[in-house]
């Protein structure tokens, strides 16, 4: 791919799935049939033009591949005529994205989580069972986001699949469906889970949770989708809960129902006190951002406010991708009203005009119930003068960095953007810009109704509040738990069953795979940001992923390992180098053959981790050394007197 114009025609149905988002061509200068006289004389299309339309790529790439399964080269070339984009550029934006096939794939695909979490729970022999007899539709999702090695049938292949895959198979792409790898999907509560995404003129997403191999196999051969078991209620009494207390209680998609339920109290108190007066409460309330960065929100907004370049933008970051985390699904799939409510609310308090959920793309329900949240709340006039859009995002780790998140927006590979400036000053379109996590936005409302006082009441002075906790691997019950900062590790982990019976605790991952390794003897752990800060771990994005003496934790952190070199965007050399290093480190010590002895090869993983914390320009390489560090030391893994 270069600069010039794309050999190859999009198909009828390519253009028709562009047009459907984009509309009609005005003319030959963007799409549009060739041979007008006076398109040869006028340009329809200017530089200001192209460069408005510009943030409409990555959803342009998703609405192409919904249709027709991949993006071809023809429909790329039809996009970059439609948006006035190099090919080149093009190309590069959609081979970033994971969740976007830039070579043959068909049309029916399972993504079939083998992260951690579902590792615990099964998912390595639901793999391995279909790869005994599905080997023919497999295909592997790579660090360049395209499938490695799509499967062509031969004549004497097809002959041994039954009559529905042989129906499907298809010269060149191979069988209709198929089925690959992925990493966490964000239903940890339900492991072992899968995506099923089926390309056509009205395209279908479910997420799935508690699959099996002949479920899967099932979903292959082009049977129904039993979406199983549903959500239920927390194992929590009501009176114990604030973020979670409308969870399976409250009909998410019912506008009424929410505001017989208190919704919208907040936005009307808030509107009569004055922005100064919620930013004000925000900041007494002592909140601090929920997505790992723990950045107090009260600063955050009144910077937001204070900026006289204009307009202001409020990005709800929704792309909840760390492994083992799911709070945030919970939220936007049972109480998004709740999310737009605070968006609201925030959006008044520091003068933003626009707002925009970026939500990752493996989320297809909490998609569609905030998208009807935000319409409804539209037509009912709540929303004022401030609107929302969604963005789904690609399936790209790297786009929960605030910054990343504005360069996907606007239509670009998500790669951080060097600090300063920050997004307060500079963000998304160059304007200010206020970035916030679902869970932070949600504790919105109650601040603004109970007031600071009784929110900071809750928890700790330096961690106030309630935390949502995301509880997964080898526990009895999975889910997401709230409960007061300063609860330690050992009773949020009671609060969802404990062990399974009969078994033994080996460790428990703290804060996702970017957070740490704690020992069995450190369940006393108080869970706050101070105490958690004191003893060398961290809350990150809220995970506690309890594993049992039925998993080995080396297989965990080769995982870990896996993910962060596979999603690190290699922009900076210190991430992108060192997390390839630092995965061949630990495969040779895992076979017992470190290079220089076992003493040599973790020196230089130490120097490849410190390398990468004090040199990446973001958050990922910074900590893809932590739980990797942790599990080699604090758990002492590999020295033979670990756990």
């Amino acid at each position: 791919m270069d600069i010039r114009r794309v050999d190859a025609d999009a198909t009828a149905e390519e253009r028709a799935a562009v047009d459907a988002l984009l509309g009609a061509p005005r003319s030959s200068w963007d799409g549009g049939p060739r041979g007008n006289p006076r398109d040869a004389h006028v340009s329809t299309v200017g530089g200001e033009d192209s460069r408005a339309t510009r943030h409409l790529l990555l959803p342009a790439l998703q609405a192409l591949q919904a249709r027709v399964g991949w993006i071809s080269k023809g429909g790329l070339g039809y996009i970059c005529d439609r948006l006035n984009v190099p090919p080149a550029d093009a190309w590069g934006v959609a081979t970033f994205y994971a969740l976007l096939a830039t070579s043959p794939r068909p049309r029916r695909v399972v993504h079939i989580c083998d992260d951690m979490a579902c590792k615990c729970r099964g998912a390595d022999a639901v793999t391995a069972a279909l790869g005994s007899h599905l080997d023919l539709c497999v295909f592997d999702r790579n660090s360049t986001g395209t499938p490695g090695n799509v499967a062509v049938p031969s004549t004497s292949a097809v002959e041994k699949l039954s009559a529905t895959q042989q129906s499907r198979c298809d010269p060149g792409v191979g069988c209709g469906a198929g089925w690959l790898r992925s990493p966490c999907l964000g239903k940890c509560d339900q492991a072992p889970a899968a995506l099923v995404t089926i390309a056509g003129e009205h395209p279908r997403e479910h997420l799935l949770g508690h699959v099996t191999a002949d479920r899967v196999q099932t979903i292959l051969d082009g049977g129904p989708l039993d979406e199983g078991p549903q959500l239920t209620a927390p194992r929590q009494p009501v009176s114990e809960l604030r973020l979670l207390r409308r969870v399976s209680r409250v009909d998410p998609t019912s506008l009424d129902a929410y505001r017989a339920s208190g919704g919208f109290a907040a936005r009307d108190k808030a509107l009569a006190m004055g922005a100064a007066a919620v930013i004000d409460e925000m900041t007494a309330s002592g909140l601090m951002g929920r997505g790992g960065a723990a950045f107090p929100t009260g600063r955050k907004w009144l910077a937001v406010r204070r900026e006289t370049a204009t307009p202001h933008y409020l990005v709800c970051n929704a792309d909840e991708s760390e492994p083992g985390t799911f709070k945030d699904r919970i939220l936007m799939e049972e109480d998004p009203f709740a999310i737009v409510e605070a968006m609201t609310i925030a959006a008044f308090a520091t003068g933003c005009e626009k707002g925009f959920i970026y939500i990752r793309g493996e989320y297809p329900l909490a998609a569609a119930r905030l998208r009807h949240a935000i319409d409804a709340s539209r037509d009912a006039g709540l929303l004022g003068g401030f609107d929302i859009e969604i963005r789904r995002g690609g399936g790209a780790y790297i786009c929960g960095e605030e910054t990343a998140v504005f360069e996907s927006i606007e239509g670009r590979r998500g790669e951080p953007r060097n600090k300063p400036p920050f997004p307060v000053h500079a963000g998304l379109f160059g304007k200010p810009t206020l970035v916030n996590n679902v869970e932070t936005l949600a504790n919105v409302p109650h601040i603004i109704l109970d007031g600071a006082a009784a929110f900071a009441a809750v928890g700790t002075p330096q961690s106030t509040g309630t935390r949502l906790f995301c509880l997964s691997g080898n526990v009895r019950f999975p889910g997401v738990y709230e409960a007061p900062m300063g609860t330690t590790l050992r009773a949020v982990i009671d609060m969802a069953g404990g062990l399974n019976e009969g078994r033994t605790l080996r460790t428990v991952l703290l804060g996702g795979a970017a957070g740490t390794f704690v020992r069995p003897d450190e369940l006393d752990l108080k869970l706050t940001h101070e105490d958690t800060r004191a003893a060398g771990t961290t809350l990150g994005s809220g995970v506690v992923m309890v594993v049992d003496d039925t998993v080995d934790p080396r297989d965990l952190v080769l995982r870990i390992a896996r993910f962060f070199r596979d999603e690190s965007c290699g922009q900076c050399v210190p991430c992108r180098v060192g997390t390839v290093r630092q995965e061949e480190a630990l495969h040779r010590m895992a076979a017992g053959r470190p290079a220089g002895g076992l003493t040599t090869e973790i020196a230089l993983l130490d120097e490849v981790g410190a390398t990468m914390k004090d040199a990446s320009i973001c958050g990922l390489g910074q900590t893809a050394y932590a739980a990797i560090e942790s599990a080699i030391k604090r758990l002492r893994l590999y020295d033979g007197a670990g756990v």
